[in-house]
């Protein structure tokens, strides 16, 4: 699969970002681990589910990297479970062809994943954008609309007045489609401006359209928000009429 990412340059961050490796394959997990910890990350390592699950509990990671294919517990049930405390971005390590799996990481909410075999440098890239993308960014101005607020200095979003769980892609995009109300925008678009990949797998922008539109829809079935546009993409209507249930 064709994968692009933000190539921004990969320094050693002001205070080290604490991220967790999972992953049961002893040489990968070496790999990956001494790859990220030359980036200038804090890296710990864990084997199995139940570990990665009692570290970050001891201590709450920045990020995980995690292995879907686990002993005893699988990195669906992992991300679930530390997720439960808090949000935490997590990229997802994946066997190559198997887009079901993939997509069952979207769908709980993974921010990014890697297929395998993959480049110990395209994972630190990977992680560095996700990193990026989850501080929080000052100097940008609150958005309302149709019940939904989102302040992308304090990365928190509202609907009416409600607290969203989002990840941290779910909260970019609804960031994004706040700023742009009115204007359709295709699947590659919004990999480009909400990923920041020129190449990729479209189904990640489908998949996360449909767990966004069951966070802020009335009915998701017929969003009257963020609309399916037929031959083009996606609109977000603050005042729109229901759209299609199609993704």
């Amino acid at each position: 699969m064709q994968q692009s990412h933000e190539l921004t340059g990969h320094a050693a961050p002001t205070d080290p970002a604490r991220v967790l490796v999972v992953d049961d394959d002893p040489t990968v997990a070496e790999v990956v681990a001494g790859y990220l910890d030359r980036a200038g990350f804090l890296v710990e390592r864990a084997a199995d589910g139940p570990t990665a699950l009692a570290r970050a509990t001891a201590r709450r990671p920045d990020l995980v990297v995690l292995d879907l294919m686990l002993p005893g517990m699988d990195g669906l049930e992992v991300c679930r479970r530390i997720r439960e405390s808090g949000p935490v971005p997590v990229v997802m390590l994946t066997a190559r062809g198997d887009e079901d799996d993939r997509i069952l990481g979207l769908e709980i909410g993974a921010d990014d994943y890697v297929t395998k075999p993959f480049s110990p440098r395209e994972l630190v890239l990977r992680v560095e954008s996700v990193l990026r993308r989850a501080r929080p960014r000052t100097g940008l101005r609150p958005l309302r609309a149709a019940g939904l607020a989102v302040d992308p200095a304090a990365r928190r979003a509202t609907r009416d007045g409600a607290e969203l769980a989002l990840t941290l892609r779910e909260f970019d995009l609804l960031a994004f489609f706040l700023r742009h109300p009115g204007r359709a925008f295709s699947r590659e678009d919004l990999m480009r401006e909400v990923w920041g990949w020129e190449f990729g797998d479209l189904s990640t922008v489908t998949v996360h359209i449909r767990r966004l539109r069951g966070k802020v829809e009335d009915d998701p079935a017929r969003p009257r928000l963020i609309q399916t546009v037929w031959g083009v993409g996606y609109r977000f209507e603050p005042d729109g009429t229901p759209g299609s249930q199609e993704a």
